[in-house]
């Protein structure tokens, strides 16, 4: 009966050591790859899932795609298309929106005018889904000035900007607020 005990005693200790020493193999990797000296994070690219408005030359409006930071440019690409590309330092100016998206359709819109009393209502309040639209204006080899927009999850579009300028782009407006009717009214006059 000592000698079963003593079995499980020590296969339970040599997991234990094993499980240890795979934790302290796993921290030493993962500490190794911070500490090299960022000259990977510095060339690494950053791949954000987006839908292609409008704008960029070779790509279609309305698709999903890839948008990628690679070395000095910025690409858009379909899966299974050519890739369409602008150099980061080309950038003019780039604009961080958000906007909302009503989803699930004709099913939502029957279901929210099935619902008695005015139920609809509150099921419109769920039934939205928050986007970040990212407006790029840019300059091509030829001088001329281009613009596209591209809808990303909310969130991502203040990174996308912040990782551009960190990269060469410029913004000509420093701030990105609206102005409002009566500002632009008193302006005109």
């Amino acid at each position: 009966m000592n000698s079963i005990k003593t079995i499980k005693t020590r296969t339970k200790s040599q997991k234990l050591l094993c499980t240890a020493a795979f934790l302290i193999l796993l921290t030493g990797t993962i500490s190794a790859a911070f500490a090299k000296d960022g000259t990977a994070a510095a060339n690494s690219q950053v791949s954000i899932r987006a839908t292609h408005l409008l704008g960029f030359e070779k790509a279609k409006d309305n698709s999903t795609g890839t948008l990628t930071i690679a070395g000095d440019a910025l690409e858009f690409q379909k899966i299974g298309k050519p890739v369409s590309q602008v150099r980061i330092e080309s950038i003019q100016d780039i604009s961080v929106g958000d906007q909302s998206k009503q989803v699930g359709g004709l099913p939502m819109t029957l279901g929210k005018a099935a619902v008695p009393f005015g139920g609809g209502r509150a099921v419109s309040l769920f039934a939205h889904k928050k986007y970040d639209t990212v407006t790029l204006e840019y300059q091509d080899a030829q001088g001329g000035v281009h613009g596209a927009i591209f809808q990303l999850n909310k969130g991502q579009g203040e990174t996308l900007r912040d990782d551009l300028l960190a990269k060469g782009a410029r913004v000509t407006n420093g701030d990105n607020t609206k102005q409002s009717a009566a500002e632009v009214s008193s302006e005109n006059k």
